[in-house]
């Protein structure tokens, strides 16, 4: 028996080394961490189909990653005699192609009987997941169609036609262990349940993977068109148009398919293959690493979803750069909703084989385009395709979450009401970058610089940045958002009702707003903090943008900790070494200058520098606006009660919540702010004094100076505020109207930014502005007349006093003096 199972070792050693000249593997979750094996229990590897090729697979991964063997015994007393087994077998002949009845097999048998015999013993199962080429699409190539690892089951002639066409492109998924123990303990006394009820599980489980890993079924691309246009809203649509225009319905008809031919994604494999490979050099050739974070989220809700993955858009990387990690990390890449001017000669046919589907700008007042396009996403999200958008609409260009538009939310919420049997789920992902490769053109534009536009010329410039270094990239996997859930808080019977293509029901901009922001801050609180986030953080909280480097050593490892004490949510992640190395990282990227001196080295930010590091503070500005406001309201007191602190700050979370988009609700934000003024009295940011009073550290100490560097992380948002409520008081109430208002702000900040060497864009960012005069008509703070002026009652003198609590007296009173009110 030994000898016998010598030889056939060895053979079976010689057919995976021959296998293993061609074939070539990406591997996921092959390591004990990912796995979470317990070493004190066996472990038993499972493949859907019976497959010698896909057995040598398996047996060379597990020997490459070093888990418990795939090829002895299992290390249980009177166990089976395998530590792998196929889950079922194939009835059909040698080289049969046609239907073949899978059956389980006597391993599967085995392994179930000896759980029933054995309760005292445990097995953990691993599921293991193969795939050879990741093909989604029906091609019209018959050769293509048959070599495809789609659905179907393959026959052994058809198996080693697709390891020859498709065995450089393989991929292996590993996935969390099942425990057979648990599995079978409901059944103890009958063996055939207990075998159905492992079987179900293990058949779903494939089943789910490989719905993530592949995908849908594809139509080809013709057929979708064509389909497009027979659908009864384009239709009616054509109906209308033809009638309104008085155009001939057939001409109609053509347009309405020229519009659904321009906005289909053509996804092909092949191409997504060729992205991965170039998209991999370019990775390696400008980034020293990507880092990916809880892309479990992805993983479990791709396999009964469609997915909305809603990242942050900051670069016109970010939606490569996110399909690459999803590639490589075994998940089908999402359509992508892109912009027509990226359907541009020699880029556009590339990015829409790779999944891009094209859309207007702008098609309010372009019926037709409008119904077409909305049942494209219709189409999209009822067969289960992944789709991925911007919810901000265009890129931020001061490294702040822009606003979420209502419109694709909108088409996805519509979409689901009429149809809700395959469940949407929201991915938000955050990426963050160290250094953003269109930073100096950002700044230009904030200048008011035209912005232009994309074209292949401006696309070969950019090429001449490949040669510099970017750092290092985060994508961080958000919390993700059942659309279902939110449907049922806004409006709980919302599944009883009746909707059509055109029904807008009268809840749905609530429904949106709604969504909107939880997509919004679950990004945001994401967030990854990286050495150029936090140096400049600190840096630009300084007067003169310079800073002794021991000191800002100092500061930066206490700010750190000061997020580790309270985490703002278990999703943002922080970077590794320490301050010291931080600073170093900065210098080698030339962000930051060194100035020598004998006392010690300053370190400070000159030039360009000293504004592009605003993008970089403003990306994590959200983490520190709590604790910042908190100790802003010690700067012109040296003492407050409790409940005040607790009253200020609570009466102006709204708007800071509507500005960075906080995560916490109204109803938990009174216990956040306990919770960080006892974390700040730890810190010795902020001291307890007698009788309900809170004060501020010594004049002089290193505690004073962090708590005044801290409240800088969130000054100058709050002179923004004083500034609109400036303008307010001085006009006098029913004045001006909301347009007005925005405008006067923005010149005076503007003018503030030039008068007193404020370094940030965003300072004068008509949006914020914007928003913040929006979020004081909601609070009831304004109101608006009949003839749309603001009108506000002594509530707003009283908000405006205690605003003035935070600002420093040099600041009040330049505000007074741009503003000409009396001091």
């Amino acid at each position: 028996m030994r000898l016998y199972q010598g030889i056939r070792s060895l053979i079976l050693s010689l057919f995976r080394k021959i296998l293993f000249l061609w074939v070539r593997t990406d591997v996921s979750g092959n390591t004990l961490e990912a796995l979470g094996l317990d070493p004190d229990k066996p472990v038993c590897y499972v493949l859907q189909y019976s497959s010698l090729s896909s057995r040598l697979v398996l047996e060379q991964e597990v020997i490459h990653a070093r888990l418990p063997g795939a090829t002895d015994s299992l290390p249980v007393k009177n166990g089976p005699a395998h530590s792998f087994f196929f889950l079922y077998k194939r009835i059909g002949g040698p080289f049969s192609g046609g239907r073949q009845t899978p059956v389980p097999t006597k391993e599967f048998t085995g392994l179930v009987k000896f759980g029933l015999e054995h309760p005292e013993q445990d097995v953990q199962i691993v599921p293991v997941s193969l795939f050879w080429g990741r093909s989604p699409d029906k091609e019209k190539s018959l050769v293509k169609l048959l070599l495809s690892d789609t659905w179907s089951v393959a026959g052994r002639l058809q198996k080693f036609l697709i390891i020859l066409v498709h065995g450089r492109n393989t991929y292996v998924q590993f996935n969390q262990p099942l425990s057979l123990k648990q599995v079978v303990d409901e059944y103890r006394e009958n063996e055939e349940k207990a075998k159905r009820k492992l079987a179900r599980i293990l058949r779903t489980h494939f089943r789910r993977v490989r719905q993530a890993v592949l995908g849908p079924d594809l139509s080809h691309r013709r057929t979708l068109v064509e389909g497009l246009v027979r659908t009864q809203a384009v239709k009616e649509a054509i109906r209308e148009t033809a009638a309104k225009d008085d155009i001939p319905p057939e001409k109609v008809r053509a347009k309405a398919y020229k519009y659904a031919d321009e906005i289909a994604a053509s996804m092909s494999i092949v191409t997504i293959r060729f992205l991965e490979l170039a998209l991999a050099w370019l990775w390696n050739r400008i980034y020293n690493g990507i880092a990916v974070n809880n892309i479990k989220v992805a993983k479990e809700v791709a396999q009964d979803h469609a997915v909305v993955y809603a990242p942050c858009h900051r670069s016109h990387i970010d939606y490569l750069l996110l399909s690459y990690v999803l590639y490589k990390n075994g998940l089908m890449p999402p359509h992508i909703a892109a912009g027509i001017n990226l359907n541009m000669p020699i880029v556009g046919p590339i990015l829409r084989r790779g999944g891009a589907f094209f859309m207007r700008r702008s098609f309010r007042d372009n019926p037709l385009y409008a119904t077409v396009f909305n049942e494209y996403m219709h189409v999209m999200f009822t067969r289960g395709y992944s789709v991925e958008y911007f919810v901000e609409g265009g890129r931020s260009r001061t490294g702040r979450m822009l606003p979420p538009r209502p419109g694709m939310l909108s088409m996805t919420v519509r979409s689901f009401l009429r149809d809700h049997r395959k469940p949407i789920v929201f991915v938000p992902v955050y990426i963050g970058y160290e250094k953003v490769m269109e930073g100096r053109s950002y700044l230009g534009e904030l200048r008011g610089k035209k912005k232009q536009k994309e074209s292949v010329f401006g696309l070969a410039k950019t090429a001449r940045k490949l040669t510099n270094s970017f750092g290092r990239v985060a994508v961080n996997f958000g919390d993700a958002i059942p659309l279902a859930d939110v449907l049922d808080e806004v409006h709980e019977s919302w599944r009883s009702e009746a909707y059509d293509a055109e029904y807008r029901p009268s809840w749905l901009t609530e429904a949106v707003d709604e969504l909107s922001k939880r997509v919004a801050s679950n990004i945001n609180a994401s967030v990854a903090v990286n050495p150029i986030g936090m140096t400049a953080t600190v840096l630009l909280g300084t007067e003169r943008l310079a800073m002794d480097e021991g000191q800002l050593i100092r500061l930066m490892d206490q700010y750190a900790n000061l997020l580790r004490a309270y985490p703002y949510a278990n999703t943002v992640t922080l970077p590794e070494g320490s301050a010291r190395d931080w600073v170093a990282y900065c210098e080698n990227m030339g962000l930051v200058t060194r100035q020598p001196q004998k006392l010690g080295d300053i370190i400070a930010l000159e030039g360009a520098n000293a504004i592009l590091m605003t993008y970089y503070r403003n990306n994590i500005q959200h983490l520190f606006a709590l604790p910042a406001l908190i100790v802003s309201l010690f700067e012109n007191k040296t003492s407050l009660r409790r409940d005040k602190v607790l009253f200020l700050t609570s009466v102006a979370y709204p708007y800071l919540q509507s500005e960075l988009f906080l995560k916490f609700g109204q109803d938990e934000v009174e216990s956040v702010i306990n919770k960080w003024i006892d974390v700040l009295i730890d810190q010795g940011l902020v001291i307890q004094l007698d009788d309900e009073r809170l004060g501020r550290p010594e004049e002089g100490t290193e505690a004073m100076l962090r708590a005044r560097i801290l409240s800088r992380f969130i000054i100058q948002t709050l002179e923004r505020y004083h500034i609109t409520l400036g303008i307010l008081r001085k006009y006098g109430s029913g004045k001006l109207t909301a347009a007005e208002l925005e405008e006067q702000s923005t010149l005076l900040a503007e003018r503030m930014s030039i008068l007193f060497g404020l370094n940030a864009p965003e300072f004068f960012d008509k949006t914020l502005f914007r928003n913040f005069i929006a979020n004081m008509q909601k609070t009831g703070v304004l109101t608006t007349d009949d003839n749309g002026l603001l009108c506000y009652g002594e509530g707003l003198d009283e908000v405006a006093e205690d605003a003035r609590l935070v600002l420093s007296v040099e600041k009040r009173q330049a505000i007074q003096q741009v503003t000409m009110l009396d001091a």
